[in-house]
């Protein structure tokens, strides 16, 4: 086949790959109408769970968002040549992600409008209008970021603008992990262990898209990952999965703790149904052994298909981790009153019941669609595929 006809034939597929992550947004615009008209009753949401499943893919998106910069403040921060390759992917996911995990975390309130409300009052004591400062600058700064790194005449700002870039993603996905920590509604939030376990989930969550990704990319141009990147990768990912694990223990531990806690530890981990088995099957077996599993094998951990397919299982956990913190602690009632009793029209001490509807995941998986929609279109117009310079790396392999 000569150049020509495989150009053609490699246009045709591009097309074709936006055309149908194009159906998927348009499928999703088409739900929040549908919501929108007919009100939330259409949702499995209710007075009592009022996060459904939008708000699942929504903070999966932003915690990723911020943990797939990572990859890029490794190679500007840290001096890291194979990583500062792959920065200015990095950044355009980092981007494409959050765009995509405000737009579902916008289309699902209701009221869309209410936004401008949001960006010209400011309640600085709530740690949701911080957030709005937080994504707004988050934007701001990784699109400066991504100037300095592909324009050579600001390259000497690159690691300025990466560090700021670090700083400001930490405080973002601190922020994030605050809006439960803070929040004593839940009997499952309002624990300071939240904040840094939302960081190490986004280093985790972020650096399996990043890898997903980049493997798509490299098997759409006919290239093979290097044997050593690949390796370098996967055991940094080894790393953050065994600290979410630690992190997650460490959150239940802390719970164990306190007698008022025992209840809702009881629902989560013993006799809560679907949240019981999406904790020990979705994100303990498939989100954590399996993948530690396959990237620790001496053999298997050297197969970049198998290396792949561990970041497939990470996101299936993370997904059964946030439903679980998400809708989860929503559904197990507040203990106004250990140990005593109590009644009345609010449903008090009643475990929730929450059934997700189509228009909700289709909401959801919309989402996903605006992240890919922006990063292929991106892709094909600029140059993002990541190339290493074997000699830095050969480098740094020495130096360590």
């Amino acid at each position: 086949m000569n150049f020509e006809a495989f150009r053609k034939i490699e246009e045709r597929a591009f097309y074709a790959l936006v055309a149908a992550l194009g159906l998927v947004v348009l499928a999703g615009l088409g739900s929040a109408y549908y919501m929108e008209t007919h009100g939330h009753v259409v949702t499995g949401m209710t007075n009592q769970i009022v996060w459904g499943l939008p708000h699942v893919f929504a903070v999966f998106l932003i915690v990723a968002a911020s943990g797939v910069l990572n990859v890029a403040s490794i190679g500007s921060v840290f001096g890291k040549p194979m990583y500062k390759a792959r920065a200015p992917l990095s950044g355009l996911l980092a981007i494409a992600m959050l765009a995509g995990g405000l737009t579902v975390l916008m289309l699902d309130l209701g009221r869309p409008d209410r936004l401008i409300v949001a960006m010209t009052h400011f309640n600085f004591k709530s740690i949701f209008a911080l957030n709005v400062i937080f994504y707004t600058g988050f934007f701001t700064i990784v699109a400066i970021y991504l100037w300095t790194m592909m324009e050579r005449k600001m390259h000497g700002y690159s690691k300025y603008a990466g560090f700021a870039a670090f700083i400001w993603r930490l405080a973002l996905t601190t922020a994030t992990g605050s809006i439960f920590g803070f929040l004593v509604a839940r009997q499952a939030y309002s624990s300071a262990v939240l904040a840094p376990m939302f960081i190490i989930m986004s280093f985790s969550y972020g650096l399996a898209v990043f890898i997903i990704v980049q493997s798509f990319m490299y098997a759409w141009n006919g290239m093979k990952i290097d044997p050593t990147i690949l390796r370098r990768m996967k055991n940094l990912l080894a790393t953050f999965v065994a600290a979410v694990f630690y992190f997650t223990l460490v959150y239940h531990m802390t719970n164990l703790y306190f007698a008022k806690e025992w209840a809702f530890e009881r629902f989560i981990l013993l006799e809560g149904g679907v949240f019981t088995t999406l904790f020990w099957v979705g994100q303990i077996l498939i989100g954590t052994v399996l993948p530690l599993a396959i990237l620790l094998h001496p053999v298997l951990g050297k197969k970049s298909r198998a290396v792949f397919l561990s970041a497939l299982l990470i996101i299936a956990g993370a997904f059964s981790q946030l439903y679980v913190i998400i809708i989860g602690g929503q559904a197990f009632p507040l203990d106004i009153f250990p140990g005593m009793q109590q009644s009345s029209s609010f449903f008090d001490g009643v475990i929730h019941a929450y059934h997700p509807t189509l228009p909700e995941f289709l909401l959801g998986v919309s989402g996903v669609g605006i992240a890919l929609l922006l990063t292929t279109i991106a892709v094909r117009v600029l140059h993002f595929i990541p190339q290493d310079d074997f000699r830095q790396i050969s480098t740094e392999m020495m130096t360590d």
